[in-house]
């Protein structure tokens, strides 16, 4: 712990995230860029200093995707204005920039989507926080462990994914659940309640992290935007 204290334990679960500390007492997968990276940015009182932005953003949701690239932005509450700009580039590209100096990585990330519509560009190159880098990992689709005693995982800890599917954070609420229940089922026998949590964790996780998988190509293939129109469609009640 953060003060160097320790404590031993019968029962551990790692709900410790993407780079987990528990994970390698369980598996030696770790996360590997999946060749995209976001860059994160925040324009305030969007209706107030932005309206052209705020406009094509709407009530909701901006999905502008393309061939290797992206402008994702949401309204928050508050009349926020919150952009993920999406790049299908090396690690190493993402790297060389410096985004301590925000003006000139703004300019950097901009000149990737040179003859966007303007408001759309606003969104990268007003934007009023510094420019945060989120490179983007995940697990193998189907990672899964040998039982240890005394240890599992929950989360992104157990299955992180890219955001593609959405279900980050839904699957690692229904774990938590799934867990406690097995424990309460098993009458504290927790071996028992351990496999029967990761005997339904490892299918259920690896569905989520093949569509995750599958859409984050779609979203990015030489067919987007079209791609992802007609991923939503089949997404329909009746398709």
């Amino acid at each position: 712990f953060a003060d160097g204290s320790a404590v031993t334990t019968d029962f551990l679960v790692g709900a410790d995230g993407a780079w987990s500390r528990v994970r390698p007492l369980l598996s030696d997968a770790k996360p590997a860029y999946v060749g995209t990276s976001f860059i994160e940015t925040y324009l305030f009182d969007g209706e107030g200093h932005y309206k052209a932005s705020a406009e094509a953003v709407g009530g909701g949701t901006l999905m502008a995707p393309a061939p290797g690239k992206g402008i994702f932005a949401h309204r928050e509450a508050n009349g926020t204005l919150h952009a993920y700009v999406a790049l299908n580039k090396p690690e190493e590209w993402i790297g060389r920039i410096d985004f301590s100096d925000a003006v000139t990585a703004l300019a950097c990330v901009a000149a990737e989507f040179d003859g966007w519509a303007p408001e759309l560009k606003a969104l990268i190159t007003d934007s009023e926080t510094a420019p945060v880098p989120r490179p983007i990992h995940a697990l193998p689709v189907e990672h899964r462990w040998d039982r240890v005693p005394g240890v599992t995982l929950l989360g992104d800890a157990a299955h992180l994914m890219s955001p593609f599917a959405g279900e980050g954070a839904n699957l690692a609420m229904y774990d938590g659940s799934e867990l406690g229940k097995a424990i309460a089922a098993n009458s504290g026998d927790v071996e028992a309640a351990l496999m029967a949590y990761e005997n339904d964790l490892f299918p259920r996780s690896a569905s989520a992290a093949a569509e995750a998988d599958r859409n984050l190509k779609l979203f990015f293939d030489d067919n987007a935007p079209h791609s992802v129109a007609a991923l939503f469609t089949n997404y329909q009640p009746g398709k």
